[in-house]
């Protein structure tokens, strides 16, 4: 990080920078052994009474104090993607959201509340577009409310990481003692070379990929996610309706030779974008590219639907999954991460 101008650091910020990105180099006074310096890379996106607030990509907050600042500049924004489809921020929220629907929604200005049961965070958290229509805690106030009549945490689900995202909503939220976690990457990539099978491993040949509009028995049992108690196993009403939500959903599912349910995948087709989540397979049938052919095949049936391109989103800290999608050709374009209220809760 280089921060020099003319053999001298200079720390060339100032308050009226706030909500642009920033590199900072601070005094960290470290013992023997230890680095004198630290630096970090985010959104400005405070400076009060003499203490600096960055949002890094990952929407971790770093508080700063003024005296400690050796040297800061503004960066400029990221260059223009030259691989993959082109989309923002918010355009892939909303297709994500309409490609796993929550049961319950209502709206807080540009905000959507969004409930089912407990069902995954993402079908009952906070989708933050634009303007709630109401001062932030207020905003707060209500949704606590909300959440707790359905007897949920109130969770706000919160973009960082490229142009069009929220760490200025990230920032307030952790001043406000909201919890973060959970952090995931959204990935896009072209759809087309995702539809390439790959070649069968030997005596393998036998394993068939089946697609149908509903999860049978054996997709929901290698899931495992759906909260089922009843008996047989059956899934939550919730979780049935937040997996068949969505514009054109389809499920695939690789049999053995005796039947058995070997890898699983779902799939979400809105206009232009294919969907892929719940890609799993049984410990039994691992190594034999399962995966990858459930996913060939369900960008074949997006492609026949018009799609041209396709988006997931993975936990930032399942590297299995990541390099998976790596190989597949999947890069990441934005993160997002939840916020969660915690009791007693407040400014600090």
């Amino acid at each position: 990080m280089e921060f020099l101008a003319g053999g001298r650091a200079e720390v060339r910020i100032t308050r009226a920078d706030v909500g642009k990105r920033v590199s900072v180099r601070r005094l960290t006074g470290g013992g023997e052994g230890q680095p004198a310096f630290s630096d970090a890379v985010g959104v400005l996106t405070s400076w009060d009474a003499g203490v600096l607030s960055i949002t890094r990509r990952d929407g971790a907050c770093v508080r700063i104090e003024e005296s400690a600042l050796v040297a800061a500049k503004v960066v400029p924004a990221a260059p223009a993607r030259r691989k993959g489809p082109s989309a923002t921020v918010r355009e892939l929220q909303q297709v994500a959201a309409r490609g796993w629907p929550a049961v319950e929604t209502e709206s807080l200005g540009e905000w959507t509340l969004r409930a089912s049961g407990g069902f995954t965070r993402r079908a009952n958290s906070v989708l933050p577009l634009g303007d709630p229509g109401v001062p932030l805690d207020a905003a707060l106030e209500r949704i606590g409310r909300w959440y707790a009549a359905r007897g949920l945490p109130a969770v706000i689900a919160v973009a960082t990481g490229r142009a069009g995202a929220d760490e200025e909503l990230a920032a307030a939220l952790a001043e406000r003692g909201w919890a973060d976690e959970a952090h995931t990457r959204v990935r896009i990539a072209g759809l087309a070379p995702l539809a390439d099978t790959p070649a069968a491993p030997a005596g393998d040949a036998a394993t068939r990929v089946t697609l149908s509009r509903d999860p049978d028995a054996g997709w929901l049992a290698l899931y495992n996610r759906t909260g089922g108690d009843a008996p047989g196993g059956e899934a939550a009403p919730s979780a049935l309706r937040v997996l068949t939500g969505g514009p054109s959903v389809w499920f695939a599912a690789a049999h053995d030779a005796d039947g058995g349910t070997a890898a699983i995948g779902r799939l979400v087709v809105d206009g232009r974008w294919a969907g892929f989540a719940a890609v799993e397979v049984a410990p039994h049938a691992r190594r034999r590219k399962l995966a990858t052919r459930v996913m060939a095949a369900l960008a074949e049936r997006a492609l026949s639907e018009g799609a041209s391109a396709a988006y997931l989103q993975v936990e930032a800290d399942n590297a299995d999954a990541l390099a998976f999608y790596d190989r597949l050709g999947f890069t990441d374009h934005h993160g997002y991460h939840y916020r969660r209220s915690l009791p007693g809760g407040g400014r600090h």
